[in-house]
């Protein structure tokens, strides 16, 4: 498997994938697949932070990190991540959230915020986000509110996070 930023080209699989993935999640609301073309279209897009893990030349996974800001800092937020359901519960969403981390540092950020499930994220390293003064703009439960923190020298942040308007929020 490898893993590399989107390429134009991809959009439609991508599109396909993320609506495939959803189907038989616990938690969706059943637009996800049009989240991600709306955040390609926003100031939130970062072209370097919209991979895909590709296998026998057939996308198998897609995750997007966009904009938000945390108080006065432009950090990222983690939404969606997609696996086609074949190919679930193999690694491949955790090994997505580590090369996005990876893009994420080299490209100067510090935080990531993720809503989701409370057993999955912290697989990846996430804890709820209030432990590092980070509140959802919507009634959450603090265990699905989750961020960590990509570097130890990391500004503290303090604040609700304001997501671009492609989220609805």
């Amino acid at each position: 498997m490898m893993i590399r930023q989107e390429e134009l080209r991809d959009q439609e699989e991508v599109y396909n994938l993320i609506k495939k993935a959803f189907e038989t999640a616990a938690e969706k609301d059943g637009t996800e697949q049009d989240l991600v073309e709306a955040l390609r279209n926003s100031e939130a897009f970062i072209p370097e932070l919209s991979l895909v893990a590709v296998e026998d030349d057939r996308i198998i996974g897609h995750i997007l990190f966009s904009k938000v800001r945390i108080g006065n800092q432009e950090e990222l937020a983690l939404a969606p991540l997609s696996v086609r359901p074949k190919y679930q519960r193999k690694g491949i969403g955790l090994a997505l959230i580590e090369k996005g981390h990876h893009v994420a540092k080299e490209l100067g950020y510090e935080y990531v915020v993720v809503l989701g499930h409370e057993t999955y994220y912290p697989k990846a390293g996430y804890i709820p986000a209030s432990q590092f003064g980070i509140r959802a703009p919507f009634d959450v439960p603090d265990q699905n509110f989750m961020a960590i923190r990509l570097c130890d020298g990391a500004k503290k942040v303090d604040g609700i996070v304001q997501y671009d308007k492609a989220f609805g929020i």
